[in-house]
Protein backbone atom coordinates (compact mmCIF):
# COMPACT_ATOMS: atom_id res chain seq x y z
CA UNK A 1 0.00 0.00 0.00
CA UNK A 2 1.37 3.40 -0.96
CA UNK A 3 2.04 5.78 1.95
CA UNK A 4 -0.17 8.79 2.48
CA UNK A 5 1.12 12.14 1.31
CA UNK A 6 4.05 13.20 3.42
CA UNK A 7 4.41 9.80 5.11
CA UNK A 8 7.59 8.69 3.38
CA UNK A 9 10.08 8.64 6.24
CA UNK A 10 9.69 4.92 7.02
CA UNK A 11 9.57 3.65 3.46
CA UNK A 12 11.95 0.85 2.55
CA UNK A 13 11.79 1.63 -1.15
CA UNK A 14 10.26 4.39 -3.24
CA UNK A 15 8.00 2.75 -5.80
CA UNK A 16 8.38 4.56 -9.10
CA UNK A 17 6.34 4.74 -12.28
CA UNK A 18 8.35 6.04 -15.24
CA UNK A 19 6.68 7.73 -18.21
CA UNK A 20 8.16 7.63 -21.71
CA UNK A 21 10.54 5.15 -23.34
CA UNK A 22 12.46 7.29 -25.80
CA UNK A 23 16.27 7.42 -25.60
CA UNK A 24 16.45 9.18 -22.24
CA UNK A 25 13.28 7.57 -20.87
CA UNK A 26 14.68 4.12 -21.53
CA UNK A 27 17.95 5.05 -19.82
CA UNK A 28 16.11 6.36 -16.74
CA UNK A 29 14.03 3.19 -16.56
CA UNK A 30 17.14 1.01 -16.76
CA UNK A 31 18.89 3.10 -14.11
CA UNK A 32 15.95 2.93 -11.69
CA UNK A 33 15.63 -0.81 -12.21
CA UNK A 34 19.27 -1.64 -11.56
CA UNK A 35 21.37 1.28 -10.31
CA UNK A 36 19.32 3.01 -7.58
CA UNK A 37 19.31 2.62 -3.82
CA UNK A 38 15.94 2.57 -2.03
CA UNK A 39 14.03 2.59 -5.32
CA UNK A 40 11.90 0.11 -7.24
CA UNK A 41 10.72 0.47 -10.83
CA UNK A 42 7.16 -0.68 -10.32
CA UNK A 43 5.49 0.66 -13.47
CA UNK A 44 6.19 1.85 -17.00
CA UNK A 45 4.06 3.95 -19.32
CA UNK A 46 4.40 4.43 -23.06
CA UNK A 47 2.02 4.71 -26.01
CA UNK A 48 4.03 2.10 -27.94
CA UNK A 49 2.59 -1.16 -26.54
CA UNK A 50 5.21 -3.36 -28.17
CA UNK A 51 8.14 -1.36 -26.80
CA UNK A 52 6.39 -1.11 -23.43
CA UNK A 53 5.93 -4.86 -23.11
CA UNK A 54 9.44 -5.68 -24.30
CA UNK A 55 11.03 -3.23 -21.87
CA UNK A 56 8.81 -4.24 -18.94
CA UNK A 57 9.57 -7.91 -19.53
CA UNK A 58 13.32 -7.26 -19.77
CA UNK A 59 13.43 -5.14 -16.62
CA UNK A 60 10.96 -7.22 -14.63
CA UNK A 61 8.43 -4.41 -14.18
CA UNK A 62 5.11 -5.35 -12.56
CA UNK A 63 2.72 -2.74 -13.99
CA UNK A 64 2.55 -1.41 -17.55
CA UNK A 65 0.25 1.32 -18.87
CA UNK A 66 -0.36 2.92 -22.26
CA UNK A 67 -1.93 6.08 -20.79
CA UNK A 68 -0.61 8.50 -18.21
CA UNK A 69 -3.99 8.62 -16.48
CA UNK A 70 -3.85 4.89 -15.79
CA UNK A 71 -0.38 5.15 -14.33
CA UNK A 72 -1.11 7.93 -11.83
CA UNK A 73 -4.29 6.09 -10.76
CA UNK A 74 -2.17 3.13 -9.65
CA UNK A 75 -2.18 3.07 -5.85
CA UNK A 76 1.05 1.05 -5.69
CA UNK A 77 3.11 3.95 -7.02
CA UNK A 78 4.71 6.58 -4.75
CA UNK A 79 6.52 8.68 -7.35
CA UNK A 80 6.50 9.46 -11.05
CA UNK A 81 9.46 10.12 -13.35
CA UNK A 82 8.39 12.12 -16.40
CA UNK A 83 10.40 11.66 -19.59
CA UNK A 84 7.47 12.40 -21.86
CA UNK A 85 7.24 14.95 -24.73
CA UNK A 86 7.95 18.50 -23.55
CA UNK A 87 4.47 19.79 -24.41
CA UNK A 88 2.95 17.36 -21.87
CA UNK A 89 5.17 18.21 -18.89
CA UNK A 90 3.12 20.96 -17.24
CA UNK A 91 -0.18 19.08 -17.39
CA UNK A 92 1.38 15.81 -16.24
CA UNK A 93 3.26 17.46 -13.36
CA UNK A 94 0.00 18.93 -12.03
CA UNK A 95 -1.98 15.72 -12.49
CA UNK A 96 0.63 13.54 -10.80
CA UNK A 97 0.90 15.89 -7.82
CA UNK A 98 -2.90 16.00 -7.54
CA UNK A 99 -2.83 12.19 -7.45
CA UNK A 100 -0.47 12.33 -4.44
CA UNK A 101 2.69 11.30 -6.29
CA UNK A 102 6.14 12.79 -5.88
CA UNK A 103 7.36 14.05 -9.27
CA UNK A 104 10.68 14.12 -11.08
CA UNK A 105 10.40 15.81 -14.49
CA UNK A 106 12.95 16.12 -17.23
CA UNK A 107 13.45 19.59 -18.67
CA UNK A 108 11.86 21.75 -19.89
CA UNK A 109 9.40 22.62 -17.16
CA UNK A 110 7.05 23.94 -19.85
CA UNK A 111 7.26 24.91 -23.50
CA UNK A 112 6.71 28.58 -22.61
CA UNK A 113 6.96 30.78 -19.54
CA UNK A 114 3.19 30.77 -18.97
CA UNK A 115 3.26 26.99 -18.65
CA UNK A 116 6.19 27.23 -16.24
CA UNK A 117 4.13 29.55 -14.04
CA UNK A 118 1.31 26.99 -14.06
CA UNK A 119 3.77 24.32 -12.95
CA UNK A 120 4.88 26.60 -10.11
CA UNK A 121 1.28 26.85 -8.89
CA UNK A 122 0.88 23.07 -8.98
CA UNK A 123 4.07 22.51 -6.96
CA UNK A 124 3.13 25.24 -4.45
CA UNK A 125 -0.25 23.57 -3.92
CA UNK A 126 1.46 20.35 -2.83
CA UNK A 127 4.20 21.45 -0.47
CA UNK A 128 4.18 18.06 1.25
CA UNK A 129 5.38 16.33 -1.93
CA UNK A 130 8.82 16.34 -3.55
CA UNK A 131 9.21 17.93 -6.97
CA UNK A 132 12.50 17.98 -8.83
CA UNK A 133 13.53 19.12 -12.31
CA UNK A 134 16.22 17.31 -14.30
CA UNK A 135 19.17 19.68 -14.60
CA UNK A 136 21.56 16.74 -14.65
CA UNK A 137 24.80 18.65 -15.15
CA UNK A 138 24.62 19.80 -11.54
CA UNK A 139 24.96 16.12 -10.64
CA UNK A 140 27.94 15.38 -12.88
CA UNK A 141 30.88 14.62 -10.59
CA UNK A 142 33.27 17.00 -12.37
CA UNK A 143 30.80 19.91 -12.32
CA UNK A 144 30.01 19.33 -8.65
CA UNK A 145 33.73 19.22 -7.83
CA UNK A 146 34.28 22.50 -9.71
CA UNK A 147 31.27 24.11 -8.01
CA UNK A 148 32.66 23.20 -4.60
CA UNK A 149 35.96 24.83 -5.59
CA UNK A 150 34.20 28.04 -6.62
CA UNK A 151 32.04 28.07 -3.49
CA UNK A 152 35.10 27.68 -1.26
CA UNK A 153 36.80 30.66 -2.88
CA UNK A 154 39.68 28.76 -4.49
CA UNK A 155 39.55 30.83 -7.70
CA UNK A 156 38.47 34.06 -6.03
CA UNK A 157 35.57 36.03 -7.47
CA UNK A 158 34.19 34.54 -10.73
CA UNK A 159 34.84 36.97 -13.58
CA UNK A 160 33.86 34.97 -16.66
CA UNK A 161 31.74 31.87 -17.20
CA UNK A 162 32.09 30.26 -20.63
CA UNK A 163 30.18 27.15 -21.71
CA UNK A 164 29.85 25.27 -25.01
CA UNK A 165 27.27 22.65 -25.96
CA UNK A 166 27.72 21.01 -29.35
CA UNK A 167 25.86 18.13 -30.95
CA UNK A 168 27.48 15.98 -33.64
CA UNK A 169 26.84 16.84 -37.28
CA UNK A 170 25.91 13.21 -37.94
CA UNK A 171 22.69 13.69 -35.93
CA UNK A 172 21.62 16.84 -37.83
CA UNK A 173 18.64 15.17 -39.53
CA UNK A 174 16.96 14.64 -36.14
CA UNK A 175 17.67 18.24 -35.10
CA UNK A 176 16.12 19.58 -38.31
CA UNK A 177 13.02 17.42 -37.86
CA UNK A 178 12.62 18.61 -34.25
CA UNK A 179 13.31 22.29 -35.00
CA UNK A 180 9.65 23.39 -35.40
CA UNK A 181 8.90 22.08 -31.90
CA UNK A 182 12.20 22.74 -30.10
CA UNK A 183 11.60 26.36 -29.06
CA UNK A 184 14.92 27.31 -30.65
CA UNK A 185 18.51 26.41 -29.96
CA UNK A 186 18.80 28.48 -26.79
CA UNK A 187 15.86 26.62 -25.20
CA UNK A 188 16.63 23.22 -26.71
CA UNK A 189 20.40 23.13 -26.12
CA UNK A 190 21.59 26.03 -23.96
CA UNK A 191 19.24 25.64 -20.97
CA UNK A 192 21.79 23.48 -19.14
CA UNK A 193 24.52 26.06 -19.77
CA UNK A 194 22.18 28.82 -18.54
CA UNK A 195 21.43 26.82 -15.39
CA UNK A 196 25.14 26.25 -14.78
CA UNK A 197 25.88 29.96 -15.25
CA UNK A 198 23.36 30.87 -12.54
CA UNK A 199 24.64 28.06 -10.30
CA UNK A 200 28.32 28.93 -10.59
CA UNK A 201 28.00 32.72 -10.42
CA UNK A 202 25.22 32.80 -7.82
CA UNK A 203 23.66 35.65 -9.77
CA UNK A 204 21.09 36.46 -12.45
CA UNK A 205 21.52 38.03 -15.92
CA UNK A 206 21.06 41.74 -16.52
CA UNK A 207 21.60 42.14 -20.28
CA UNK A 208 22.14 39.84 -23.30
CA UNK A 209 23.35 40.18 -26.87
CA UNK A 210 23.00 37.15 -29.14
CA UNK A 211 24.27 36.31 -32.62
CA UNK A 212 24.52 33.26 -34.87
CA UNK A 213 23.07 31.87 -38.04
CA UNK A 214 22.52 28.99 -40.43
CA UNK A 215 26.11 28.33 -41.44
CA UNK A 216 25.62 24.80 -42.76
CA UNK A 217 21.88 24.06 -42.69
CA UNK A 218 19.48 26.71 -43.98
CA UNK A 219 16.50 24.61 -42.86
CA UNK A 220 16.66 26.19 -39.38
CA UNK A 221 15.97 29.66 -40.79
CA UNK A 222 12.31 28.72 -41.33
CA UNK A 223 12.01 28.48 -37.53
CA UNK A 224 13.91 31.74 -36.94
CA UNK A 225 16.70 29.62 -35.54
CA UNK A 226 20.30 28.78 -36.40
CA UNK A 227 22.56 25.77 -36.50
CA UNK A 228 25.15 27.64 -34.40
CA UNK A 229 24.26 30.45 -31.98
CA UNK A 230 25.95 32.32 -29.15
CA UNK A 231 25.27 35.02 -26.61
CA UNK A 232 27.10 37.30 -24.23
CA UNK A 233 25.39 38.19 -20.95
CA UNK A 234 26.27 40.59 -18.18
CA UNK A 235 25.12 39.28 -14.80
CA UNK A 236 23.99 41.44 -11.91
CA UNK A 237 27.21 40.76 -9.99
CA UNK A 238 29.17 41.98 -13.08
CA UNK A 239 30.23 38.47 -14.12
CA UNK A 240 30.57 37.96 -17.88
CA UNK A 241 28.79 34.90 -19.31
CA UNK A 242 29.44 33.57 -22.81
CA UNK A 243 27.41 30.65 -24.15
CA UNK A 244 27.72 28.79 -27.45
CA UNK A 245 25.36 26.15 -28.81
CA UNK A 246 26.16 24.29 -32.02
CA UNK A 247 24.64 21.46 -34.01
CA UNK A 248 27.51 20.77 -36.43
CA UNK A 249 30.40 19.42 -34.35
CA UNK A 250 32.48 17.14 -36.62
CA UNK A 251 34.22 15.31 -33.78
CA UNK A 252 31.35 14.15 -31.53
CA UNK A 253 29.24 15.33 -28.60
CA UNK A 254 31.09 18.17 -26.92
CA UNK A 255 30.26 19.97 -23.67
CA UNK A 256 32.95 22.12 -22.08
CA UNK A 257 32.96 24.86 -19.46
CA UNK A 258 35.47 27.37 -18.10
CA UNK A 259 35.19 29.57 -15.03
CA UNK A 260 37.76 32.37 -14.77
CA UNK A 261 38.20 33.93 -11.36
CA UNK A 262 40.37 36.64 -9.85
CA UNK A 263 42.69 34.01 -8.33
CA UNK A 264 42.42 31.04 -10.64
CA UNK A 265 40.74 29.23 -13.53
CA UNK A 266 38.73 26.01 -13.69
CA UNK A 267 38.11 24.07 -16.91
CA UNK A 268 35.72 21.15 -17.20
CA UNK A 269 36.15 18.83 -20.19
CA UNK A 270 38.15 21.39 -22.16
CA UNK A 271 39.32 18.45 -24.28
CA UNK A 272 36.20 16.30 -24.78
CA UNK A 273 36.93 12.61 -24.51
CA UNK A 274 35.12 9.33 -24.11
CA UNK A 275 37.57 8.01 -21.50
CA UNK A 276 41.26 8.17 -20.62
CA UNK A 277 42.36 5.89 -23.47
CA UNK A 278 44.65 7.20 -26.19
CA UNK A 279 44.36 5.57 -29.61
CA UNK A 280 47.54 5.18 -31.67
CA UNK A 281 46.84 4.15 -35.27
CA UNK A 282 47.34 5.19 -38.90
CA UNK A 283 45.71 8.57 -38.10
CA UNK A 284 48.22 9.40 -35.36
CA UNK A 285 47.62 9.70 -31.62
CA UNK A 286 44.08 10.69 -30.60
CA UNK A 287 41.42 10.58 -27.91
CA UNK A 288 37.91 9.47 -28.84
CA UNK A 289 34.90 11.67 -27.99
CA UNK A 290 31.59 10.74 -26.42
CA UNK A 291 28.96 10.12 -29.07
CA UNK A 292 25.96 11.62 -27.27
CA UNK A 293 24.62 13.09 -24.03
CA UNK A 294 23.66 9.68 -22.63
CA UNK A 295 27.26 8.56 -22.73
CA UNK A 296 28.82 11.81 -21.49
CA UNK A 297 26.42 12.25 -18.55
CA UNK A 298 25.75 8.61 -17.72
CA UNK A 299 26.63 8.97 -14.03
CA UNK A 300 24.87 12.34 -13.73
CA UNK A 301 21.56 10.80 -14.83
CA UNK A 302 21.90 8.21 -12.08
CA UNK A 303 22.89 10.78 -9.48
CA UNK A 304 20.01 13.17 -10.16
CA UNK A 305 17.25 10.56 -9.81
CA UNK A 306 19.04 9.09 -6.81
CA UNK A 307 18.88 12.55 -5.20
CA UNK A 308 15.14 12.66 -5.96
CA UNK A 309 14.71 9.28 -4.22
CA UNK A 310 16.88 10.38 -1.29
CA UNK A 311 14.77 13.51 -0.81
CA UNK A 312 11.60 11.40 -0.59
CA UNK A 313 13.11 8.91 1.84
CA UNK A 314 14.71 11.61 4.01
CA UNK A 315 11.75 14.00 3.93
CA UNK A 316 13.59 16.98 2.44
CA UNK A 317 13.42 19.10 -0.70
CA UNK A 318 15.98 19.07 -3.56
CA UNK A 319 18.29 21.94 -4.39
CA UNK A 320 16.88 22.17 -7.94
CA UNK A 321 13.42 23.72 -7.72
CA UNK A 322 10.47 24.50 -9.97
CA UNK A 323 11.57 28.14 -9.91
CA UNK A 324 14.91 27.21 -11.49
CA UNK A 325 12.96 25.75 -14.39
CA UNK A 326 10.94 28.92 -14.86
CA UNK A 327 13.93 31.24 -14.59
CA UNK A 328 16.03 29.28 -17.07
CA UNK A 329 13.14 29.29 -19.55
CA UNK A 330 12.73 33.05 -19.15
CA UNK A 331 16.43 33.57 -19.81
CA UNK A 332 16.45 31.22 -22.82
CA UNK A 333 13.51 32.99 -24.44
CA UNK A 334 15.13 36.38 -23.89
CA UNK A 335 18.32 35.06 -25.53
CA UNK A 336 16.20 33.85 -28.44
CA UNK A 337 14.56 37.26 -28.76
CA UNK A 338 17.97 38.96 -28.73
CA UNK A 339 19.11 36.60 -31.49
CA UNK A 340 16.02 37.28 -33.61
CA UNK A 341 16.12 41.07 -33.10
CA UNK A 342 19.89 41.49 -33.30
CA UNK A 343 19.92 43.92 -30.40
CA UNK A 344 20.98 44.16 -26.77
CA UNK A 345 18.10 43.25 -24.46
CA UNK A 346 17.61 43.84 -20.76
CA UNK A 347 16.14 41.17 -18.52
CA UNK A 348 13.04 41.98 -16.54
Amino acid sequence: MAPAKGETGNMNKVRIGSVGLGRLGLRHAENIASRMRNAELLALCDVDKSKLDQTADRLGVKHRFTTFEELIACKDIDAVVLVSPSALHTRQIAAALDAGKHVFSEKPLGVNVAECKEAEKAVEAHGDLVFMLGFMRRFDESYRYAHDKVASGVIGKPVLFRSYSQDPEKFIAGAIAFAPHSGGEFLDMAVHDIDLARWFTGSEPETVYAIGGCYAHQEFAACQDGDNVSCLMKFKNDAMVFLFAGRTAPHGYNVETEIIGTKGILRIASVPQKNLVEVLDQYGVRKECSENFLERFDTAYVNEVQEFVNCIVEGRKPEVTVYDGTRVSEIAYTCKAAFEQGTLLKFS
